[in-house]
This record gives C-alpha cells, structure tokens and sequence, in this order.
C-alpha cells in the first residue's frame, strides 16, 4: 500500500517506520525541514528504542522516505495517517488545531479517493470535525477512519509490532476491509482487530488511559497511607495483584505519572464529560491525586535534612519514565522545582534526557557526565526514574561518595533492608 503519515513525533515516526518494515510504501511528512534533513541523514530527532535500526534499513530499501512536500505525498499515497500535535489547550481540552489543519491541506491536494486516518490522540467527535472541514475544499471523495494509538514510549516499536488489539472506527464496510489488510500482518497471534463506530473508537483512547492513570494513582494513595499505618505496599501490592479480578500490571507506586499521555488526555476527558454536561470524578481525583503525588517526597527529605537551603541534592534520572528522553510533565520536575526554591543546590544525571534537561533547566542544575558524579558529595541521593543502570548500584560506593548516606527511592526499586543493614537512611514510598 501507499501510505503518507503526517507529523513524525513519536507516533509518526513509529507507525511510519514500522508499517514500511512490514513492506508497504510509507511517506513521513513534516513542516519542520530540520527534523526531515535529520531524518534524511538517518538521525532519529527523537529517542525510541528499535527506530535507530528500522529508520535507516526502511530508507536504505526504498519503502521509507521524508519529506516536507505534503501535497505530493497527498497525491501519491491512497491512505494518509494525521498523527501531529494535539497539545493540551489553556482549558484542559486537547487542541485540535494541528489535525484540522492538515485535514483541510489534504483536501485542497486531493486527486483521487483516499482515505484519512487520525492517529493523534483525539476527543469524541473529532472525526465528524475532519469531515466537515475537509468536505468544502474538495469534489473528490474520501473517508475518515478513527484509528487510536495505543503505543508505550519505551516500547513503542514492539508495540505497534505485536499490538495486544487495534480499534478502527469506520462506519464503511469498504474502508474497514482496507483497514483489516493494512493491520492483519500485525496480529497473526490472534489479537483482535476491533471494529466500531468512531466515537466508541475515540472514547477507547482516553477511556484506556484514564483507567491505567487510576491504577496508578490509586496504588500511590494506598502507598501513602501505607506509611501512615506501618504497612508495606509492596506486601499489599502482592496482595491484591494475584487477585484475578485486578491483576499486578501498574500497580507500582511511586511519585506519579507525566509524560505526553496520561496528564493530557485524563484532562482532556475531564473536559470532554464537563462539556457535555456529565461528571467523572473518578477521573478528576485521579489528575488530582497525581499533581499532589509528584511533591510527595519534598517535605520528607527537607524534613530529614534539616531544610534544603545549603544543601547539594543529587537526582538519577529526569525523563518521566525508562527507555525514553521524554520530560513533558516529569515529576522529577516538580521535585528539582522544589529544591531549588528551598535553596539547594542539585546535580542531575539521566541516560539519555540530558540534552532535553538542559533546554528546560537550563544552568540552574548541575549535569552530571555519570550518574556516580551526580552523587558525589550530596547530602542525599533522590532516585526519580527506574532506569535499568541505576537498580543495582555499588551502595559500598555510594555510601563513600554521598556526604550523608541517605537514598529517597521514589520508584521502590531498592530493598529497604538490605540499605538500612549498609547503614543508609532509606525511604521509598509505602515501604517499611
């Protein structure tokens, strides 16, 4: 198949690269002519594990090009993904600017049926809103397919790869036999493709996420009470993950979630219900929940040393979750926020977000070449990001380097035994 995908973020990028390894004629387009003269180059502007490999093998075999030609790509492929921005706008709702603007420049460089397909994460009634903005601009026939993404930055490559089930929106026997052999190659283990209308389709998207948000915020409430009573959350989780009814997946507390998904789109379905008149509070105490969990260690390393201002904290790890240099809503944000209006002064260190740290905190931190260096002399070591390097440190050493041997585990990756045994002051969260 010919296939255009407009935006290469993440999304982009990935559905592009991995539909050309399957052997199909992909287009990648994007106004930003430094992100495609990287692509061009084989430079991934981003960091996804697996892309380094794929772009460049797809380039290379002429199935994957780049461009910022987006009328060409147009008028050369039959099927065209909309996978740009759709930012979080001043009121919570998801901006649709970006989506709509493309789906009005296809339009106008139509020259034959096509089909369109939003990949962006969307709100219900986004594909009634394509269709309306493109129908005036063009005589040329066309459907909206709602196709929501379902990719975990990490593993966004094996995601799209072996995907535990696709959602197609489409009302069109026609398109959604189209669809089925775009996507079969990708679920021969028996993974459902799911068929349905396009609002269920886009209300997939955020339902998904805002239940893996709940669980998330839900297990971080029960690990602060945890700490109240005595209890060890990791006990509990144990406890309730062999449950079959709920099951162990994100079920591991820790100071909240951020990246470019669960903060948006659980405020952006907030916004949707309010707009239509009906209540989720489940969901609003769940974004609640988590603004306040990202400051939940502040007061109890300012309490246990004494107040920051002085003091020298070092922090591993900066983006908001492993395998991925993505920082939007980090929580190690809020935490660096906090120690730097108390008055101390922090070194960062983080495989692979350190560039993305320095654009946005520019010279108020210390950037750490190593993540030892990063501990070296603090008065405590604050652990932000599970990443694989830091779960099994030398604590001999860094018992050595730190000025005070104190380890704030915000992601419960160490045991908490073992580092009061070394003769470490240890806190995690919920953990005895």
């Amino acid at each position: 198949m010919k296939i255009g995908v407009v935006g290469t973020g993440y999304v982009g990028l990935v559905v592009g690269a991995c539909l050309a390894e399957n052997g199909n004629s992909v287009v990648c387009v994007d106004k930003d002519a430094g992100k495609i003269d990287l692509l061009l180059k084989g430079e991934i502007p981003i960091y996804e594990p697996g892309l380094e490999e794929m772009v460049p093998r797809n380039v290379r075999e002429d199935r994957l090009a780049f461009t910022t030609d987006l009328d060409a790509a147009v008028k050369n492929c039959d099927i065209l993904f909309i996978a740009v921005g759709t930012p979080q706008d001043e009121d919570g709702s998801a901006d649709l600017t970006h989506v709509l603007d493309v789906a009005r420049e296809i339009a106008r460089a139509m020259n034959g049926k096509k089909i369109v397909i939003t990949k962006s994460t969307v709100p219900v009634g986004t594909a009634r809103k394509v269709r309306e903005a493109m129908a005036p601009l063009t005589t040329h026939p066309f459907a909206v397919v709602s196709n929501p993404e379902f990719l975990k930055e990490g593993v966004a490559v094996d995601d799209f790869l072996k995907p535990d089930r696709v959602v197609i929106g489409t009302d069109d026997p026609e398109v959604e036999a189209v669809m089925r052999e775009l996507y079969e190659p990708f679920v021969r283990t028996g993974k459902p493709i799911l068929v349905m209308d396009h609002a269920s389709a886009e209300m997939t998207k955020y339902a998904a996420n805002a239940m893996l948000a709940t669980r998330i915020s839900f297990m971080n409430e029960i690990a602060n009470l945890c700490d109240r009573v005595g209890a060890d959350v990791h006990k509990v989780r144990m406890g309730i993950g062999t449950d079959v009814r709920i099951g162990p997946s994100f079920l591991f507390p820790g100071v909240g979630y951020g990246g470019s998904c669960f903060p948006k789109d659980v405020k952006a379905l907030i916004r949707t219900a309010a707009d239509h008149g009906c209540a989720v509070k489940v969901v609003e105490a769940v974004d609640e929940a988590n603004e306040r969990q990202k400051g939940v260690m502040l007061p109890r390393i300012e309490k246990y040393l004494g107040g920051f201002a002085g003091k020298v904290i070092g922090v591993w790890g900066l983006a908001f979750k492993p395998r991925t240099d993505d920082m939007r809503e980090a929580p190690a944000l809020t935490l660096i926020e906090g120690f730097l209006k108390g008055g101390a002064s922090v070194r960062v260190y983080d495989p692979k977000a350190m560039e993305v740290a320095r654009g946005v905190l520019g010279d108020r931190v210390t950037y750490a070449t190593r993540s030892y260096d990063a501990a070296r002399g603090a008065d405590a070591l604050v652990v932000v990001t599970e990443w694989a390097e830091f779960r099994e440190p030398d604590f001999g050493k860094l018992k050595e380097i730190l000025r005070q041997p104190a380890i704030f585990d915000g992601r419960n990756i160490y045991n908490p035994k073992l580092l009061a045994d070394m003769g470490f002051h240890y806190e995690g969260i919920g953990r005895r």
